[in-house]
């Protein structure tokens, strides 16, 4: 997995800079966020939890079975929605509740 940011959604507000543990996103020439080296992603996903814009997204792709897909975090009240976009099909959506999304 890794991380894209999508410069045409970006608005370079740097909540993902801020919200990444490996301060591995950069603030590019334009002003906008950019990851310089995806390959050192750890995946933890503070970035996409933090973009308002959906401008930041993981690349699934299909060595993992994600088949080129991509997933961005809306928040809404208390529930996350983890969003799946694959190419040609409906959104997936996955609500998580994060009041109780660690009780088990």
């Amino acid at each position: 997995m890794s991380i894209r940011i999508d410069p045409k959604l970006c608005v370079g507000c740097g909540a993902c800079i801020e919200a990444c543990p490996g301060n591995l996103i950069k603030r590019g020439a334009n002003g906008k966020a950019v990851l310089k080296r995806p390959e050192e992603c750890w995946g933890c996903a503070s970035c996409l939890k933090e973009c308002r814009f959906k401008a930041a997204s993981y690349f699934l792709g299909a060595d993992i079975g994600g088949c080129g897909a991509l997933m961005q975090i809306e928040k809404v009240g208390d529930v996350a929605h983890w969003i799946i976009r694959i190419a040609g099909r409906a959104p997936i959506d996955i609500p998580v509740d994060r009041r109780s999304a660690n009780k088990y």
